[in-house]
């Protein structure tokens, strides 16, 4: 990336396991840590300073600030907290207190009525909680709850009302790390990457939104090697240019069904601050891929892409409207690739089945 490095920040799924586990320690150890190392969801670790941590009652609560790196967000600065205490079931339990966002509206990983802590944060905090308990030597239940200071206040700065998450921020983070999302690092990122691909004579370049997808693309296409893979983000248009512009053969793309209505849309950039996804010309596209009427309109007022998709009324009809879609992008595609490279359109569903290849019958020489 062109001039100095930015620096990394942490999630604030990282920063409620770091202040679980702090909490833990400091229940079942009696020693209060001045830092803690946690596991994170890519399978590496990181160390946090604890901000606070202290015996409360028959519990203990710590707190880490959240740093959001050299792009911070929202919650950059929040402080993250966590109470944790024993309970008598075995296992670890779970939940979200004041400044953690509840979940009242379908169509997100979590379900409607729980604690707004994604599943990788979920997963990310339990397995904190469960190194404390292991290097205490104990044995039994623990219940902790997760806070953070000022939550319903940062909450209003994000997307989360929108969501129909209410009362608090979400707890997210898929790999742990937070790298800086400055639009024209991205950019200088992206281009770097094609150069990268260019010089070591791949033919093919496949594209996608971040890590999963990547996962899902290579897994279809097991010969496409790593460095001809790019994490175009939402950098659509200019994503698309930059590699025609280097004269690729072909482009593959890997697309969510979220992305793909927004690419449908012929949207540049499909990040929510950019353009917000047509509901109305969603139930429209349902209606032409033979929705029953009633769930076309229904689409109109989904609560995302995603909740769309999920009242499809078969598999049959889901993959009829990713097909309609596709063809839609596609058109948006050539246009900003400029008509030059061969170009597939590739939609998973959100577990990792494939719902849908469109454009070229394959990716071309790799």
């Amino acid at each position: 990336m062109a001039g100095e490095k930015l620096r990394e920040g942490f999630t604030t799924g990282t920063a409620a396991a770091g202040a679980a586990k702090a909490a833990a320690l400091t229940l079942l150890g009696g020693a209060v840590p001045g830092t803690v190392d946690v596991p994170l969801p890519n399978g590496s670790r990181m160390s946090l300073a604890v901000a606070e941590a202290r015996r409360e009652g028959d519990g203990a609560a710590a707190c880490i600030i959240k740093d959001g790196g050299d792009d911070p967000d929202a919650t950059h600065g929040a402080r993250i907290g966590c109470r944790v205490t024993r309970r008598a079931e075995a296992g670890i339990a779970l939940d979200g207190g004041e400044g953690v966002g509840r979940v009242t509206l379908p169509g997100l990983p979590v379900p409607v009525g729980q604690a707004a802590i994604n599943p990788a944060p979920r997963q990310q905090i339990i397995a904190a909680l469960t190194e404390a308990a292991r290097q205490c030597g104990y044995g039994g239940g623990l219940a902790a709850v997760v806070t953070v200071e000022g939550g319903e206040a940062i909450a209003k700065r994000t997307l989360n009302p929108r969501l129909g998450i209410v009362g608090g921020i979400s707890i997210l983070g898929v790999s742990g790390i937070v790298r800086p999302f400055s639009h024209e690092a991205w950019k200088a990122s992206i281009a770097e990457a094609l150069d990268v691909a260019k010089a070591l004579g791949h033919g093919t370049v496949g594209f996608s939104t971040g890590r999963r997808s990547e996962a899902f693309l290579r897994s279809l296409y097991p010969d496409l090697p790593e460095t001809a893979c790019v994490q175009a983000a939402d950098f659509f248009a200019f994503a698309l240019a930059e590699a025609a512009r280097r004269e690729f053969a072909a482009i593959v793309w890997a697309a969510f069904p979220g992305k793909l209505v927004k690419m449908a849309q012929g949207l540049p950039n499909t990040h929510a601050h950019k353009g917000e996804t047509d509901f109305s010309a969603l139930a429209d596209w349902c209606a032409l891929a033979g929705w029953p009427e009633d769930l076309a309109r229904q689409a109109a007022t989904a609560n995302t892409a995603r909740h769309a998709f999920e009242i499809a009324p078969s598999a049959e009809a889901k993959r009829a409207l990713a097909e309609l879609l596709a063809g839609e992008a596609l058109a948006h595609m050539r246009r900003f690739a400029g008509g030059s490279p061969a170009i597939t359109l590739v939609v998973f569903d959100f577990d990792g089945v494939m719902l849908t290849r469109g454009g070229a019958a394959s990716p071309g020489p790799i």
